[in-house]
C-alpha cells in the first residue's frame, strides 16, 4: 500500500481542527491519530471545538482535551452547549458559530477532522455538513462513531497505529468520560474491535489503525490546486 504523507519536515508549522458534536466524539474517532501526530510533529497547533458539552460533560471534555493535547505546540479547546440530539433544529446558530470560527480562530486549517457525512447520528451529519459547508478548499478527514445505529461504512483512507497509542487513546476515553460509563459502547473492548478490524484493512504492521473517510484530496505532483491542501506522496 503506498501512503501518502503530511510535509516531510516534522518541524514545519501544521494547523489541525477538529469538530466534534458531543464530548467524546473526537476522541474515539481520531484520538489516536492525533496522539500519534503530535508525538511525531513539534509544531502543531490544534483548534479542539465541542459543540454540546454542557454540565458535567463540558468538565470531562476539558480533561481529555488537556490528555490528548499534552504535546500540542499551541491548542484552543472550545466547548460549547448546544442542545444534545436537536443540532439540525438549531441549524442556523451552530453555522454562526462555524463563521466566527473560521473567522477568529481557524480559517485556513492543514487538516480538519469531523463527522461522517452518512452518520445516522442527526448532531453528527449537522457538523460534517457545516463543515464542508464553512471550509470547502481544505484537506477534510471524516472520522467514524461505533454506535447502536450500526452506520459503519467503508473508509478509503487509513492511520496505522501502534499498540501503545491504542491504548493511551482507549484509557484516555474511559478515565475521562465516567458520566458515559453505562452506555453499551464505551468499552474497552469495542474500541480495540475497530482499531483491529481498520488494522486488518490496511495491513497495518502492528495490527491497529484508525479509518477515515476522503471525499477530496489533491496529489502533490508539482502543480498547486487553486486554494487547495495537498498530501504528498511517499514509498513503502
Amino acid at each position: 500500500m503506498v501512503p501518502l504523507k503530511l510535509p516531510q519536515d516534522a518541524a514545519a508549522p501544521l494547523e489541525v481542527l477538529c469538530l466534534g458534536a458531543h464530548a467524546d466524539d473526537i476522541e474515539i474517532g481520531c484520538g489516536g491519530t492525533l496522539l500519534q501526530l503530535l508525538s511525531a510533529r513539534a509544531n502543531v497547533k490544534v483548534v479542539w471545538v465541542v459543540f454540546s458539552s454542557a454540565g458535567a460533560r463540558e468538565a470531562e471534555a476539558r480533561t481529555s482535551a488537556s490528555l490528548f493535547l499534552e504535546r500540542a505546540r499551541q491548542k484552543n479547546v472550545s466547548p460549547m452547549k448546544f442542545r444534545d440530539g436537536f443540532f439540525p433544529c438549531q441549524g442556523e446558530r451552530i453555522k454562526e458559530c462555524f463563521e466566527e470560527l473560521k473567522q477568529a480562530l481557524c480559517p485556513d486549517p492543514d487538516l480538519i477532522f469531523t463527522h461522517c457525512r452518512e452518520d445516522r447520528h442527526q448532531d453528527h451529519r449537522a457538523i460534517s455538513d457545516l463543515t464542508w459547508n464553512t471550509w470547502r478548499r481544505n484537506l477534510v478527514l471524516e472520522y467514524e462513531i461505533p454506535k447502536y445505529d450500526g452506520d459503519l461504512g467503508h473508509p478509503n483512507l487509513f492511520v496505522p497505529l501502534t499498540k501503545d497509542t491504542c491504548e493511551r487513546k482507549i484509557r484516555y476515553i474511559l478515565d475521562a468520560f465516567q458520566t458515559e460509563s453505562n452506555k453499551a459502547w464505551m468499552s474497552e473492548d469495542t474500541f480495540w474491535a475497530m482499531l483491529r478490524l481498520r488494522g486488518v484493512e490496511c495491513a497495518a504492521r502492528d495490527r491497529y489503525a484508525e479509518a477515515f473517510h476522503c471525499r477530496k484530496l489533491t496529489l502533490g505532483t508539482g502543480a498547486a490546486a487553486w486554494g487547495g491542501h495537498s498530501l504528498d506522496t511517499g514509498s513503502g
